[in-house]
C-alpha cells in the first residue's frame, strides 16, 4: 500500500477526476437554429423557439444578427454585416441579449459604426460601459422646458427660428440646397460652449462622409464630436440601427448632465432601408409601400431628445434630423411624418440657392415651434422688429412682380427688406458671434443701413466682424446677454457701427 508508484498513480487519476467534474461545471446549453435562406441584408432560420424580438444571434462565420420576425416556423433575422458565408445549414445562435454599443468619454474625437467598431484606423474601443441601442424615451415627469438656447451661428436661424437646448428641429428640402452644410456650421459653433456632438449619417457616400469629418477636423470640432457613419455600402440592418445607436451614446452623455446635439443625416435613407428589411421580410406594405410601423420607427427615435430636469442630471439632447424632399414636394409621406413629430421645421428652398441666397432658408414655410423662449433675451429685442419687417418685405415682394409702380412708401420697404436679405447671408463654414449678430441685426432694425448700397454689405460686415472681435471683452462687460438690451446698452452698440458705416454713405 506504500509502493511510492501506486500512490503517484492514485493522484493523478484523483486529478483527471476534479479536472472533469471542473470542466462540467462551464458546459453551458445554448439553442441555436439552422440557416434556411439567407438573401440580401436578411436571413431566415428554422429553430430558436425562445428568441425574442431584437435579440442579437450570431451566425457561425462570426456576422451578427438581430431577430426581427417571428414566425411560427421561422425566425427573420437582420444581418448586421455582411451575408458572404453564410449558407444554408450554417448554425445561428443565441446570445440572450439585446443588442448594445460601447459608450464612454473615449469615442470623442473617434469614427465607428453603429456596433462600436473604429473606422477610423486608431486602437479599438476598450470601454466597459454599453448601452443599448433600443431604449424609451425620458417620461414626460423628468423632462424641463426647453429656455435655453443653442447659438447655431447662422443669423437667419439664430435670429428668426432660435433652436433651444433640447428641441427637435428637422431640416428638410431638395437635394444639393445645404441641409449639411447648416448642421455643420451648427456643429463648428458649438467650440468651446461644452457641448457634445454627434453626426450619423445614415446611406451616406463614402465621399460625402469624409468630407464632413474633413471639415470638422480643419476647424478643430473633433475635439467635441462622434461621428457614427453607416454608409451607403453598409449592410441594410447597419443602417437601420445606426439612429438608435447614435442616440444612445448621447443618451450616456444627457444623463451625466451634458449637453448633446446630434444631428441625423439623414432620415430619409434610414425610412427606405426599414422599407427595404420590411419588404424583405414580407411585411404587409402600406402608403409608397412603407410598412405600416413606419412613423413610429422615428417618434420613437425622436422622443428620446428632451432637455432632463435638475434631479434628473440637467443634461439635454438636441436633434437635428435632416430629409429629403423631392419637387419641393413637403408633403410627401415621411416629410409629413417627420414635420408632425418634431419641434418645427427649416424648409430650404432650391429657387433662393439658385439666386445665391445662402443659406436657402424659406423663411414662410419655416418655424421654430419653441421660438423665442430658446432665445436670449437682449436677442429678443432686437430680432422681434426683423421679423416683422422681413416678413412685410417678402409679401410686398412677391405682390410687387404684378405691378410696375409701386409708392414711396411700398418701395422703402423693398429697399429695406432686400437690405436685411443681403444681411442675413452666410458663406459655408463662417458662423458668427452672438455679438456679431446683434450688433449687425440692430443696425439694420435701426435704419442705419438704409442708403449702404447693397454691393457694399459684406465689406461692411466684414469690418464691423474685425472691429467686434477687437472690443469683444469691452462688450462682454457692458452687456449681459441674459437681459433685455436699456436704451443705454442699445446705443453702446450702435456706437461702435456708426464709424463702420459711415465711409460707405459718403459714397452714395
Amino acid at each position: 500500500m506504500n509502493d511510492p508508484s501506486l500512490i503517484h498513480v492514485a493522484t493523478n487519476t484523483i486529478n483527471g477526476f476534479e479536472n472533469v467534474l471542473k470542466q462540467e461545471k462551464k458546459l453551458q446549453f445554448r439553442e441555436y437554429g439552422k440557416v434556411i435562406s439567407v438573401g440580401e441584408g436578411f436571413a431566415r432560420v428554422s429553430g430558436l423557439p425562445n428568441a425574442g424580438t431584437e435579440e442579437l444571434v450570431w451566425f457561425e462565420n462570426g456576422c451578427p444578427g438581430l431577430v426581427y420576425n417571428l414566425d411560427a416556423d421561422e425566425t427573420g433575422i437582420i444581418l448586421l454585416g455582411e451575408e458572404k458565408g453564410i449558407e444554408a445549414g450554417h448554425d445561428v445562435y443565441r446570445t440572450g441579449s439585446i443588442l448594445e454599443v460601447p459608450v464612454g468619454q473615449e469615442l470623442i474625437g473617434r469614427v465607428i459604426d453603429p456596433l462600436g467598431r473604429p473606422l477610423d484606423g486608431k486602437k479599438p474601443l476598450l470601454g466597459k460601459k454599453k448601452l443599448p441601442v433600443e431604449r424609451p424615451a425620458p417620461p414626460i415627469i423628468q423632462r424641463a422646458p426647453v429656455e435655453r438656447p443653442l447659438q447655431t451661428g447662422i443669423k437667419v436661424i439664430d435670429a428668426l427660428f432660435p433652436i433651444g437646448r433640447g428641441q427637435r428641429e428637422l431640416i428638410l428640402g431638395d437635394r444639393q440646397t445645404g441641409k449639411t452644410t447648416i448642421t455643420i456650421d451648427t456643429i463648428i459653433n458649438q467650440i468651446d460652449k461644452e457641448v457634445i456632438c454627434i453626426y450619423c449619417a445614415v446611406g451616406k457616400q463614402k465621399a460625402a462622409i469624409a468630407r464632413v469629418i474633413e471639415d470638422l477636423r480643419a476647424n478643430e470640432a473633433m475635439k467635441y464630436s462622434i461621428i457614427v457613419s453607416a454608409n451607403s455600402d453598409s449592410p441594410v440592418g447597419l443602417q437601420y440601427v445606426a439612429p438608435y445607436a447614435a442616440t444612445s451614446i448621447g443618451e450616456f452623455f444627457m444623463e451625466l448632465g451634458r449637453d448633446v446635439l446630434i444631428v441625423y443625416d439623414d432620415l430619409t435613407w434610414h425610412a427606405r432601408a426599414y422599407r427595404e428589411l420590411a419588404l424583405l421580410m414580407r411585411r404587409p406594405p402600406g402608403r409608397e409601400a412603407y410598412p405600416g410601423d413606419i412613423f413610429y420607427i422615428h417618434s420613437r427615435l425622436l422622443e428620446r431628445s428632451t432637455h432632463l430636469k435638475s434631479y434628473y442630471g440637467g443634461g439635454s439632447m438636441t436633434a437635428l434630423p435632416i430629409v429629403e424632399t423631392q419637387a419641393q414636394n413637403i408633403s410627401a409621406f415621411i416629410p409629413t411624418n417627420l414635420i408632425s413629430i418634431t419641434d418645427g421645421q427649416l424648409y430650404l428652398s432650391p429657387v433662393l440657392f439658385q439666386k445665391d441666397v445662402l443659406p436657402a432658408i424659406d423663411t414662410g414655410r419655416s418655424v421654430s415651434r419653441v421660438g423665442s423662449n430658446a432665445q436670449l433675451p437682449a436677442y429678443r429685442s432686437v430680432t422681434k422688429k426683423l421679423r416683422l419687417a422681413y416678413a412685410q418685405f417678402e409679401e410686398l415682394e412677391a405682390f410687387s412682380r404684378f405691378s410696375s409702380r409701386l409708392d414711396e412708401e411700398t418701395q422703402k420697404l423693398i429697399n429695406r427688406g432686400r437690405l436685411i436679405r443681403e444681411i442675413l447671408k452666410q458663406p459655408q463654414l463662417k458662423p458668427v458671434s452672438v455679438e456679431e449678430q446683434m450688433i449687425v441685426l440692430l443696425a439694420a432694425t435701426s435704419d442705419l443701413l438704409n442708403n449702404v448700397p447693397p454691393k457694399d454689405i459684406d465689406v461692411l460686415k466684414e469690418r464691423i466682424s474685425e472691429k467686434v472681435a477687437s472690443m469683444s471683452e469691452e462688450i462682454e462687460r457692458k452687456i449681459n446677454w441674459q437681459n433685455h438690451l436699456e436704451e443705454d446698452n442699445l446705443e453702446f452698440l450702435l456706437d461702435i457701427v456708426r464709424p463702420l458705416i459711415k465711409p460707405f454713405l459718403e459714397e452714395v
